[in-house]
């Protein structure tokens, strides 16, 4: 069997990518490289330049390699920039998303993993959120990948009496950090581990947006989790599809508990090797004290758990990142 990967030049895409091959399922890449990086495709891996937005170039795609699913990565992934740029946004996102599925439905592939994003939730009442907890999302980009899910739903719907009825399932995460390859890293300068990596290589401390809140060492408590973790789930639910297996529409892939933003920056003083001193700044506006998903479901359906501590996935990304 084969499956495309859309966005699979990409630093999650590309980590999907390889995760398919180690599972003895041959990959295809389709990517337009308006931020992802060819050099991150391995070189035996199929790879269509195109965008998502081509469904003439995506049908293709499809049918000349004889797809029998889609792990859907592609999209601009930036929640604040999202904000500058929501047309943009909505273009790459919700009308990539149904350009994908009226391709699939054209050529007759009907797996889905689509990755989407637990900024779906936006600012959620509780500190811990479920896949039953409301979707208010704050953003274009948030808003998106819930239009996402939207079209999925609503083409499953459509398709449930067809020859070829849709089966799709729905990732929600928050913050990817780490690489399990040095020649694959997180290249967005909008992420929070580039970020500081270059300010430590520019000789600027790094520096933490408040001190103050109600958490154990008085900084914001997220969701860190490490992209190879991330990866293995989407195969996972890439397998169960394949499979027939009935999997949920959504499901979190969270630790439960989180990690400080003071852990994370001593865990970036600890790989880094710098002596450069942590700086504390006030609040930025609108920054939740705790935000944590839960992921039982997908434990319990996908395998998922994280492999990795605070010091390994921080390590990892700091061992993969260009330094000049």
């Amino acid at each position: 069997m084969s499956w495309l990967v859309t966005g699979g030049a990409g630093y999650i895409g590309s980590h999907v990518v390889r995760a398919l091959a180690d599972a003895g399922i041959a990959p295809v890449v389709l990517d337009d490289l308006s931020t992802g990086l060819d050099k991150f495709i391995p070189a035996d891996v199929p790879f269509v330049r195109a965008t998502i937005l081509d469904h003439g170039a995506v049908v293709a795609a499809l049918r000349d390699h004889g797809v029998t699913g889609v792990i859907h990565c592609a999209g601009y992934k930036f929640a604040g920039e999202s904000v500058k740029y929501p047309l943009h946004t909505y273009a790459q996102n919700v009308e990539g998303t149904r350009v994908l599925l009226a391709a699939m439905a054209e050529a007759g592939v009907a797996n889905l993993v689509f990755s989407s994003s637990a900024g779906v939730y936006g600012t959620p009442d509780t500190s811990v959120v479920t896949e039953a907890t409301g979707t208010f999302p704050e953003s274009p980009y948030g808003e998106s990948k819930l239009i996402g899910e939207w079209l999925i739903r609503a083409q499953e719907k459509a398709t449930a009496e067809s020859a070829e009825p849709l089966h799709a399932t729905s990732l929600r995460y928050f913050n990817v950090v780490g690489s399990a390859f040095t020649d694959v890293w997180d290249a967005s300068p909008h992420n929070l581990l580039p970020k500081v990596f270059a300010r430590i290589v520019g000789g600027q401390s790094p520096v933490i947006a408040g001190t103050d809140y109600p958490t154990p060492d008085g900084t914001c408590v997220r969701d860190y989790v490490h992209v190879q973790d991330l990866a293995l789930a989407h195969i996972a639910a890439a397998e169960a599809l394949d499979a027939g297996k009935e999997l949920e529409k959504v499901y979190n892939l969270g630790s439960g508990d989180g990690s400080s933003v003071r852990e994370i920056m001593e865990a970036i003083v600890k790989a880094t090797g710098t002596d450069l001193p942590i700086e504390e700044g006030p609040r930025r506006p609108g920054d939740p004290a705790q935000i944590v998903a839960r992921g039982e479901l997908a434990a319990r359906d996908l395998g998922w758990q994280m492999r990795y501590t605070v010091d390994e996935m921080v390590a990892s990304a700091w061992a993969a990142h260009p330094k000049a």
